[in-house]
């Protein structure tokens, strides 16, 4: 089976898009299917990484000055006619996978003719798709009715938490976090690029806290523009530990007693470690999500982060060290939200067709 992989990573674009389709490509791999992913190479790609977990990738060269995503809106046609050049050397592509804000209904039936089936992953449902397959992982109020009109209407819809895409390390750990009811060690992580420096503003924020024994550990991914700057803040102290591009992420969490970083997939990622997290909303498409799960208990959010202050992480950190309580019922409401969790069922679907 040949399935190829449409996405990209960029400064601009994030590097969200493209950690979880390696985790989808990982998992199809294992399932004996041939995976193929088609990227432009973008300031801050993500195409080494793709190929170290040992995938090929179909470079869509020719990066621009301007932004990446207006420049995925405006031409469109020029980068469709560029993957079909690709997919036309193939004598079948079983599925094209597509995990991309500036794609939609358009780019979908231009390419339809090369592909057996289309399979989109989305969580804005903002855009019509041509597909037949539609994922979107993110738990939701209105979850079933949110695609009504914009998908075909016979078109499969995989929707929700119980099949988010969690990394290989997550589906492998058998052990849980114990659920703290002290403040000690802090988790500060807000995904690959952190544009705003969302990260520093969180470690000036510990820093003014009235003394305390806390351990931070700080995680950054590679395309982060201010990874020097942090670098050098962490090795001043002692109780920070600096760490960019990791692979175990997964041990930082189970060692938390708390995190505090952005919204996406790992805001799933720490439910299903019942790890209780302060939230600051990075991107416009987590404000319902974040909201959502806050008010399940799972998360304390904070709101967008050009509205966050130093002062305002600060107090809550205090609130939390002063009732301690909160940490176990946010534990509590990650275990409840994460109960009926099954990804297999998405390689199922997949595979049987």
């Amino acid at each position: 089976m040949n399935i190829f992989i449409r996405t990209d990573a960029s400064r601009e674009i994030g590097t969200g898009h493209v950690m979880r389709c390696l985790v989808l490509a990982d998992m199809l791999q294992e399932n004996q299917a041939n995976v193929i992913f088609i990227c432009h190479d973008f300031p801050g790609h993500l195409i080494k990484e793709i190929k170290r977990h040992g995938f090929e990738v179909m470079v869509l060269s020719g990066s621009v000055d301007n932004n990446h995503f207006e420049w995925m809106l405006s031409e469109w046609k020029k980068d469709v006619k560029k993957t079909k050049e690709i997919l036309s050397v193939y004598p079948s592509v079983d599925w094209l996978i597509i995990d991309h804000y500036a794609i939609d209904q358009k780019w979908e039936k231009a390419i339809r003719p090369k592909v057996k089936k289309i399979m989109v992953i989305d969580d804005l449902a903002d855009r019509k798709h041509d597909c037949d397959l539609l994922l979107d992982q993110n738990e939701l109020p209105n979850k079933e009715s949110r695609y009504d009109r914009l998908i075909p209407e016979n078109a499969t819809t995989l929707l929700g938490i119980n099949f988010v895409l969690l990394r290989k390390e997550f589906q492998q750990i058998h052990r849980r976090r114990v659920k703290s009811s002290n403040l000690k060690r802090i988790l500060v992580s807000f995904g690959g690029s952190d544009p705003t420096n969302e990260t520093m503003k969180v470690l000036k924020a510990i820093d003014q806290l009235p003394k305390t024994k806390l351990f931070v550990d700080v995680v950054i991914g590679s395309s982060n523009p201010f990874q020097q700057q942090l670098r050098d803040y962490c090795v001043a102290r002692s109780d920070r530990e600096f760490h960019i591009q990791i692979d175990y992420l997964v041990d930082l969490m189970v060692k938390a007693d708390l995190a505090i970083g952005a919204g996406g997939t790992t805001t799933w990622e720490r439910c299903y470690l019942h790890l209780p997290t302060i939230t600051i909303e990075t991107a416009t498409n987590q404000t319902e999500i974040l909201e959502h799960v806050a008010n399940l208990g799972a998360i304390y959010h904070l709101g967008k982060s050009e509205e966050v202050t130093e002062e305002m992480i600060g107090s809550t950190l205090e609130q939390i060290m002063y009732h301690p309580i909160l940490l176990k019922r946010m534990s509590d409401a990650c275990q409840k939200l994460i109960k009926d969790y099954d990804q297999e069922s998405l390689i199922k679907h997949i595979m049987e067709v």
